[in-house]
């Protein structure tokens, strides 16, 4: 059975927590070219508001001018995972998994499933009903239908089976701030949180917490 280390930072600035997740990327590759026994960690946290644009994404997906990014408190960051752009602020649980897979034997298909359902298995204890879609990378409500809105994204990097970037979770999200971007590059498709399917506010720690217990069951 692999051990993962639960790293919780709370509400944490982007660049911070992206330099600090890389250490450990850079570490693990290290690590793993040496022949030595590498670290399974997750870092759980929340963002002050950022937006981030995948490598592969398209700048145009951001919808606003710099000063109107600055009036309402954000950031816009360039990075390297996959995926387009989206958004991180409170209230939304990011998970950033710095994994060497292959102590999993999972490939990167096998990884990003797997990611997609411990999220939907910690929603189904919230009775809010996640699905995956053929089409796009994330957890969707209603994923067949013209009502389909995403509640969790997903973007991560692999390199020589390392991983890191991961998701994003909208638990008590301000879903405001997704109106200026097309979320993940989408223009037909809407967004939600735990707290608008709700009706009330979800404790995020709590969520935090299932989200800690269903990865150590899923990568066992």
């Amino acid at each position: 059975m692999q051990s993962i280390e639960i790293i919780s930072l709370g509400i944490a600035d982007y660049q911070s927590v992206y330099e600090f997740q890389n250490s450990l990327f850079s570490e693990n590759i290290r690590l793993k070219t040496a022949g030595e026994a590498t670290q399974n960690s997750l870092i759980l946290c929340q963002h002050p508001h950022v937006y981030t644009l995948g490598k592969s994404g398209a700048a145009e997906n951001l919808l606003i001018s710099d000063a109107f990014l600055k009036s309402i408190q954000a950031t816009y960051v360039k990075t390297d995972r996959g995926g387009d752009i989206t958004y991180h602020g409170p209230g939304q649980l990011v998970g950033y998994p710095i994994f060497d897979l292959d102590s999993f034997g999972f490939g990167i298909r096998d990884y990003v499933q797997s990611l997609e359902n411990v999220l939907i298995h910690v929603l189904a204890e919230y009775e809010i009903q996640g699905e995956i879609s053929k089409d796009a990378v994330g957890v969707w409500l209603d994923n067949d239908l013209l009502t389909a809105r995403k509640i969790a994204a997903i973007g991560v990097k692999v390199s020589r089976g390392v991983t890191m970037h991961g998701f994003a979770l909208n638990v008590n999200t301000n879903l405001d701030y997704f109106n200026y971007i097309n979320p993940c590059g989408f223009t037909d498709k809407g967004v939600t949180s735990m707290q608008k399917e709700l009706g009330k506010s979800v404790d995020i720690q709590e969520v935090e917490q299932k989200i800690a217990k269903k990865f150590k069951l899923y990568f066992a």
